[in-house]
């Protein structure tokens, strides 16, 4: 399996660091390809010149995605949202016809669940300071589910990929040697499990659940709203 690694943290001897060097030994072990997408280490310029152009840093971009069978996009969550070189980097590389306004022979838009990036899987690897408790349902940070909604909803599916499960990683910032040996345990069984893992269960743009307009029909999840009614489960 060929997978593709971005990682968006500007220390390399940090908590993010270990976790991502962790992660690509783990597949090389397992015998997987890996190339990486370093971003600050890459000095990645995360500012949109022009719209619709395709410069040669982008180009290089495009040339690992389409090589991948699997991109794996790590990052902190900083301010309740990626860093901003994470957001350049979607801003820049997923340009028009190619992340967004991909159309098909007939004119018809591919999205969430279609498009160039389709047959692709994603996971996502984000830690956070904050206890996972006030990360949850009712958590004055909000809920870091919903949170990711935007970089694995709106971001990787709507691109076309099949999105696994998150790997959440919460209180870094009490962190000992021996809750690091356990997360890296949990790193190592996602990563052994990246081709069988079950993805999370959106519901796909031309899937019958949503009218033209790209809203749920009303028989769907009735009276319900947020993040979760784009589950099927």
């Amino acid at each position: 399996m060929n997978v593709l690694w971005i990682y968006a943290h500007p220390d390399p001897a940090s908590l993010n660091g270990a976790l991502r060097d962790e992660g690509v030994t783990t597949l090389r072990d397992l015998g997987h390809d890996v190339r990486e997408s370093d971003l600050y280490a890459m000095r990645w310029n995360p500012i949109v010149d022009e719209i619709a152009t395709v410069p040669e840093d982008v180009r290089i971009e495009h040339e690992k995605l389409g090589w991948a069978d699997t991109v794996v996009v790590q990052f902190p969550l900083w301010w309740a949202d990626t860093p901003a070189i994470l957001k350049g980097w979607f801003d820049r590389v997923f340009v028009q016809g190619y992340g967004y306004d991909y159309r098909d022979e007939t004119g018809h838009t591919l999205r969430y669940g279609n498009g160039v990036l389709a047959g692709k899987r994603a996971m996502v690897i984000v830690t956070a300071g904050a206890h996972e408790d006030s990360l949850g349902p009712r958590g004055a940070h909000g809920s870091l589910d919903d949170l990711l909604f935007n970089v694995q909803h709106a971001t990787l599916f709507y691109t076309g990929m099949t999105v696994l499960p998150p790997l959440k990683v919460t209180g870094t910032n009490r962190m000992t040697p021996e809750k690091f040996d356990c997360v890296a345990e949990r790193l190592r069984k996602r990563l052994h499990s990246l081709e069988t893992t079950d993805p999370l269960p959106y519901r796909t743009q031309d899937g019958g659940d949503y009218d033209r307009r790209l809203v749920l029909l009303p028989e769907v999840a009735p009276g319900q709203t947020g993040y979760a009614v784009h589950l099927t489960a």
